[in-house]
């Protein structure tokens, strides 16, 4: 599997033609042109050329590049695959399945895509990303995050899942009424808990209110402190909090590596455990430390 930056996931309309420089400009870690739900139905088929194009023909520097395909139980499924793989080719990095309820939703899109490559004779693999956004799809996470070696990540999908629940909730996915602590708090521990267990990374749910950035940078501060490593932006002023906010900071990566000098240290004296500013500093502070300092490499800090 491909380790990727994943801070910002920006989502722009792959019908809407006027946005794609500005995504690939946006400094996203992965920008998505969506074919599902940002998009008319009587638009969808149109727009996947249109995708296919700006992958291929814009630059998009270091960022990831991917579509939001439609739901495999939907007719535009199996056209969203062929068509933006043949056309895209080696420029496609990622797609994203959306809805998707149980492991045999991603297992299809893989085996698409693995007919698909050998006949383009293409010499890149496409991964996937996965969203979790019904209450299905919840139920069988463990399953689903294990379903195909392309599965990089686990999204979640908090705007569809609210509707599959029956959720009383705002148009930014809040409850409606005075509600203790976040309401979403059992499906992201959940999700990020499977997806550490197998491996891949966990994406927090987009933030429709964009003209509040303070409360979407305490979304962004929240979702990383549960193991989140990155969460959706609907606009483009929302890429740089995450960026931000799913980076460990200098003070971080400085005092990881002091913890894992003071723990080497130790070791080398025959100790397990040692003390630092006050503190101990044991084996599990050293399984943090190198979260950090793994975080730190891959983010070039």
């Amino acid at each position: 599997m491909t380790v990727r930056a994943r801070r910002s996931e920006l989502a722009t309309p792959a019908s809407n033609e006027w946005m794609f420089a500005k995504a690939a400009a946006s400094g996203a870690d992965l920008v998505f042109l969506d074919l599902e739900d940002a998009v008319a139905p009587a638009q969808r088929e149109a727009a996947r050329g249109k995708a296919a194009a700006a992958l291929r023909d814009l630059d998009w520097g270091r960022t990831v590049r991917a579509i939001r395909m439609n739901g495999v139980d939907t007719r535009w499924a199996h056209g969203d695959v062929i068509e933006v793989v043949t056309q895209a080719r080696e420029a496609l990095d990622v797609i994203i399945v959306p809805k998707v309820r149980s492991a045999r939703d991603v297992w299809w899109v893989d085996v698409l895509l693995t007919q698909l490559e050998e006949v383009l004779g293409l010499q890149k693999r496409i991964a996937l990303e996965a969203l979790i956004e019904e209450t299905e799809g919840l139920q069988n996470v463990a399953e689903i995050t294990t379903a195909s070696d392309r599965l990089e990540a686990v999204i979640f999908g908090a705007g569809d899942f609210s509707a599959s629940q029956g959720a009383r909730v705002d148009t930014n996915f809040d409850p409606v009424v005075d509600y203790p602590g976040d309401m979403w708090h059992y499906a992201r521990a959940r999700i990020v808990v499977a997806a550490r267990a197998a491996g891949i990374d966990a994406i927090d749910a987009p933030f429709p209110a964009y003209r509040d950035p303070e409360a979407y940078r305490t979304a962004c501060d929240r979702a990383a402190a549960m193991g989140y490593v990155g969460k959706w932006a609907i606009h483009p002023s929302q890429v740089g909090p995450a960026n931000e906010a799913f980076a460990p900071t200098h003070d971080e990566i400085a005092h990881a590596r002091k913890v894992v000098a003071a723990y080497r240290e130790a070791e080398a004296t025959g100790r397990g455990a040692t003390g630092l500013d006050g503190m101990l500093v044991d084996a599990a502070h050293l399984r943090l430390a190198d979260n950090i300092t793994r975080r730190a490499e891959l983010l070039g800090l």
